[in-house]
């Protein structure tokens, strides 16, 4: 595969406007000052750290609600200016609603990998989290979200937008490794992220770019960038999945079952590079789901598996087949599968450095099913009445698919979050 670094990088982002008005601006620049800001945080607050360091070897508990109008914001004065390294199990610890944490750079930095478990762990009542333009490496599951211990409570409408979620090596540990895992909760968005580079290098070797799974519902994965090998090789790496690798007892499952797994999920507009040992999407037990206009570069396709996973698939680029396993069933229409790294370095400028850029569209251009469900591209940009398969549409203006979501607004509100939604720098 090629050795350029993709897009020159992935998250620098341009001049962002504050989150919420600086009257509730709490300015932190110490460790110290960034655990005394979380624990007297209140509605309004936007905790802003100053460009440097911060060395934090205890979790911070988010467990004081703010507002719709007036939410928590934790946000870094200089997009990714400000890192903070977690020398503990777990970083931000979110179980109240309306938080934002915002422009990022997060790192575990265990000794032990097993001691750097999560850089977010979510679960109770963080209804309405926004985690986004945010770099976070080096923890075995950067999001973990399920129920509150003591009640049967789960984290819903939560959006993950705009960030990148790696490691730096392979983690030496036989527990769970994927970038983002969540146990039940409702209305999940995962949109315009690169995931790349995440191997369990212990136990069973099996990891996952991203699952929902526990009987969530209405999940949606938009417009994400997933590179399984790019910068290390090695293990079983997935890429998305609604169901992961199961979930159990019922009880830690929404209506203290686990299946199905998800019901009613999307999958639409991802591209998903370079996962050889696996697939590109895996259902396990994902009921009434959507895949639609993906691509899959270099993987071994698309799992449709076990009798309470059903799923409508369409407009999909697909290397490698779509396969019903275990009494799965699947609706497919307008797919191309089976296609070889050859064939997709034949149509685009480098295929497995994510570059998609066209040089011969004949076999899918014009070609797919126009969808009410997917009005747009892996860009953002406006399908038509004659779209063509997979992630990006072709015909009007360039879309940089190296960049998370192209880089167009990502977070679809007009840039009201500030900036230009374009990263531009030089990733780690």
């Amino acid at each position: 595969m090629s050795a350029r670094r993709i897009g020159g990088g992935w998250l620098a982002a341009a001049l962002l406007a504050p989150a919420v008005g600086v009257a509730g601006v709490v300015p932190v620049a110490t460790p110290v000052q960034l655990i005394a800001a979380i624990d007297s945080a209140a509605p309004g607050d936007v905790i802003t750290l100053a460009a440097g360091k911060y060395d934090i070897s205890q979790n911070l508990l988010c467990d004081v609600p703010g507002t719709a109008s007036a939410p928590i914001v934790v946000r870094s004065a200089v997009p990714l200016g400000a890192l903070i390294r977690f020398d503990a199990v777990e970083g931000f610890k979110v179980s109240a609603r309306h938080w934002v944490f915002e422009d990022l750079d997060i790192q575990g930095v265990c000794a032990d990998h097993s001691d750097c478990e999560h850089a977010f762990h979510v679960f109770g009542d963080a209804d309405f989290l926004r985690i986004r333009r945010s770099r976070l490496r080096d923890f075995n599951a950067q999001i973990k979200s399920n129920r509150d211990p003591d009640v049967l409570v789960f984290p819903d409408d939560v959006v993950i937008e705009g960030n990148e979620f790696s490691d730096s090596a392979p983690r030496q540990t036989g527990n769970p490794v994927t970038k983002i895992d969540v146990v039940g909760g409702r209305r999940w968005i995962v949109r315009a992220n690169v995931i790349h580079d995440f191997e369990k290098a212990l136990g069973d070797h099996i990891s996952y770019a991203a699952f929902l799974k526990g009987n969530s519902r209405d999940g949606l994965f938009e417009r994400n960038l997933v590179i399984c090998e790019h910068d290390h090789a090695g293990g079983v790496r997935l890429g998305l999945s609604l169901g992961g690798g199961g979930s159990g007892p019922d009880s830690i499952c929404e209506d203290s079952t686990c299946t199905p797994e998800h019901q009613d999920g999307t999958l639409r507009n991802n591209l998903i590079v370079n996962c050889p040992a696996d697939v590109g999407i895996y259902l396990n037990e994902a009921l009434d789901t959507r895949i639609y206009d993906n691509t899959l570069i270099a993987t071994t396709g698309i799992d449709v598996r076990f009798a309470a996973s059903t799923a409508d698939i369409r407009n999909n680029l697909v290397s490698g087949q779509i396969r019903n396993r275990d009494g799965g069933t699947s609706t497919q229409s307008a797919n191309l599968t089976g296609i070889t790294t050859p064939q997709y370095e034949q149509w685009f400028a480098d295929p497995l450095a994510a570059d998609l850029t066209l040089l011969d569209g004949t076999a899918f251009v014009d070609l797919a099913e126009p969808l009410i469900a997917v009005p747009d591209d892996y860009c953002g940009r406006s399908r038509g009445a004659t779209p063509d398969r997979g992630a990006v549409e072709y015909g009007g203006t360039i879309c940089d698919t190296t960049q998370a979501g192209g880089g167009s607004d990502l977070f679809r509100d007009g840039f009201a979050t500030g900036g230009t939604g374009q990263w531009s720098g030089v990733a780690p």
